[in-house]
C-alpha cells in the first residue's frame, strides 16, 4: 500500500483520467476527494471506491471558482484533517479552430479551467502541505504543453502554462519537502480523445479516420496510451518511490516525437 494514511484531491476526478487516477490511489490505500462538475460522475466515482472498501468523497467544484476551490481544501481537511496529494487533473479540450475564429470567451473558459484552476488549487492546499512540511503536487499537462498544435492554440497554450507553473512551484515548495510535478501524456484512448479527433476532422473537412491516423503516424508504438499507464506514472510520483523527482514533465505518450 504505496499510499497508505495518505489524503489526495484528485480534480476532473469523475471521468477520465483522474477517475484512472482516483481508483489506482484508492487501491493503494490513499483517501480520496474526488472533485468534478459533474455530480454524477464524482458520486459514482467516491461510490465505486467506498465499495471497495476504501475512502472517499465528491466535492463539486469548478476549479475556475477561487470560492469553489476554498470550499474544496475545506471539505479535504475537515472529513479527512489532511492534504497529502493534490492531483490538478480538471481540464477541457478548449475551441478547435485558427487563432483568428477563436472567441475570446472560448480562450479565456480554457485557461481559466486548464491553468488558472491548477494554480487556484495549489495556492489553497499548499498551505497545509507547508504547514506539515510534507506534500505531492502532480499536474495533468499534455505533449501540447511542449509543441505547436496547429488548431489547439487555447488547449497548448494553458498545458504550456501549467508546465511553467510546475516548474516554479517546485523551487518555491522545495524547501517543505513538497515535490512539485508534471505528467505530460501523448493521445490517450477514449472518449475525450474520440470528441477532439471528431472535432478536428470536423474543422480540417476531413474523415475522422484521417485525423485519426495523423495522430497514430508519429508515435513511435503507433498506438494511444492507456488511461491507466497515465496512473501508474502519477503513483510513481505521489509515492516516496518520486521522493526526490521535482519540477520535472514526465512524458507518457508511446514516443511522441518533441
Amino acid at each position: 500500500m504505496k499510499l497508505a494514511g495518505k489524503t489526495s484531491i484528485i480534480t476532473g476526478g469523475g471521468r477520465g483520467l483522474g477517475r484512472a487516477i482516483a481508483l489506482r490511489f484508492a487501491s493503494e490505500g490513499s483517501a480520496i476527494v474526488v472533485s468534478g462538475t459533474s455530480e454524477a460522475a464524482i458520486t459514482e466515482t467516491a461510490n465505486d471506491i467506498r465499495a471497495h472498501g476504501g475512502r472517499a468523497i465528491a466535492v463539486r467544484a469548478d476549479v475556475a471558482e477561487e470560492s469553489a476551490v476554498t470550499a474544496l481544501v475545506d471539505a479535504t481537511l475537515k472529513e479527512f484533517g489532511q492534504v497529502d496529494i493534490l492531483i490538478n487533473n480538471a481540464g477541457i479540450i478548449g475551441p478547435t479552430a485558427a487563432v483568428v475564429e477563436i472567441e475570446r470567451q472560448d480562450w479565456e473558459r480554457t485557461l481559466a479551467v486548464n491553468l488558472t484552476g491548477a494554480f487556484l488549487c495549489a495556492k489553497h492546499a499548499l498551505p497545509n502541505m507547508i504547514e506539515r512540511r510534507t506534500g505531492r503536487v502532480i499536474n495533468i499537462t499534455s505533449v501540447a504543453g511542449l509543441i505547436g498544435y496547429n488548431l489547439r492554440s487555447a488547449y497548448a497554450v494553458s498545458k504550456w502554462g501549467m508546465i511553467g507553473l510546475t516548474r516554479t512551484l517546485a523551487i518555491e515548495a522545495g524547501r517543505y519537502d513538497i515535490t512539485v510535478n508534471a505528467i505530460a501524456p501523448g493521445p490517450v484512448k477514449g472518449p475525450r480523445m474520440d470528441a477532439v479527433i471528431r472535432l478536428r476532422a470536423e474543422s480540417m473537412g476531413k474523415s475522422v479516420a484521417d485525423v485519426e491516423e495523423e495522430y497514430l503516424q508519429p508515435i513511435a508504438l503507433k498506438r494511444m496510451v492507456e488511461e491507466e499507464d497515465v496512473a501508474a506514472t502519477a503513483l510513481f510520483l505521489a509515492s516516496e518511490d518520486g521522493k526526490n523527482i521535482t519540477g520535472e514533465t514526465l512524458t507518457v505518450s508511446g514516443g511522441y516525437p518533441l
